[in-house]
């Protein structure tokens, strides 16, 4: 079944889900996955003059009809990130066409499972502007909230602040006096946990080691962050970002990053992770599209 395009946040919550979700109802799973990306394949890997994406549109098909072929369907499909390649203010017009590509495909989505949106870089840019942000916001919605589903509370936070908040610093401090709010409200709720999705990975391994230019955050505010997410009742952190399989351990805070459903640079095959949420734990598994099962055992 075919769905119309629309956005499924505002206001800062995520409205596919209803109120009695913040209530404990039994072990669920997701679908993670991150950077569709149309376009990189053939800009970036291929070195291709002529934009195009039908290898991104293919494979981001191909995530949709192994969703919607699952016997029970997740609670919900999160992508962490880089929607698409062309960035809104370098390229309007060619990224007007990859979105419309991109929500043609989504639309296709079974209607009951919602969609979470994650912005990146590439959908923001590397050093976002107020222009930036209202763009995205009128493609697919607020660029953060937060959401409740099966008792476990879910913040979606745009990690570009943290990379460079130059142009855009009083929308910088705006999300971190929300992020601030919502860890309140996961420390005082009953929520089992939480959960948080950016796109920009903390560390790829190791709590401890240094940033790199590109595919983490600064250590300064990872040691900022980290132990707040900790402290509140965090469990994990997913993201995208690195075109690999990636992740470690904040004591027992974890990092997962999930490789791309469209590029890689690396030597994991195109695929998205299913993770399961039981009543005290998160157990993961990522999948290549040839692998991915039709049902998940809880």
């Amino acid at each position: 079944m075919e769905t119309e395009w629309k956005n499924h946040n505002r206001d800062r919550t995520h409205y596919g889900f209803e109120e009695k979700e913040k209530k404990w109802q039994g072990p669920y799973f997701f679908i993670q996955a991150a950077d569709c990306q149309l376009g990189l394949i053939q800009r970036y890997l291929e070195k291709n003059p002529t934009p195009g994406w039908q290898q991104e549109i293919a494979l981001t098909k191909l995530a949709v009809e192994k969703i919607n072929k699952m016997n029970q369907k997740p609670k919900f499909f999160v992508i962490c990130g880089d929607l698409c390649d062309a960035f809104p203010a370098k390229e309007p017009a060619l990224r007007a066409e990859q979105e419309k590509d991109l929500k043609d495909i989504l639309s296709r989505l079974d209607p009951s499972v919602p969609l979470v949106c994650v912005c990146g870089n590439h959908d923001v840019g590397d050093q976002p502007t107020k222009q930036d942000l209202l763009s995205y916001q009128s493609s697919f919605g607020d660029d953060f909230y937060s959401f409740w589903c099966g008792g476990v509370f879910h913040i979606v936070v745009n990690s570009q602040f943290w990379f460079d908040s130059t142009l855009v610093q009083e929308e910088a401090e705006k999300q971190d006096q929300w992020l601030e709010e919502q860890l309140r409200i996961l420390k005082t709720s009953e929520a089992k946990f939480g959960l948080i999705f950016q796109h920009i990975p903390w560390f790829l391994s190791d709590y401890e080691e240094e940033a790199t230019v590109y595919f983490t955050l600064r250590p300064e505010i990872r040691q900022k962050w980290l132990p707040k997410f900790r402290e509140a009742g965090v469990k994990a952190v997913f993201c995208g970002h690195y075109h690999r399989n990636a992740g470690g351990f904040f004591e027992d805070l974890e990092m997962v990053t999930t490789t791309a459903i469209g590029a890689q640079l690396g030597s994991d095959e195109s695929g998205m992770r299913i993770v399961k949420v039981l009543s005290d734990s998160v157990e993961h598994e990522y999948f290549p599209f040839e692998k991915f099962p039709d049902s998940v055992q809880l």
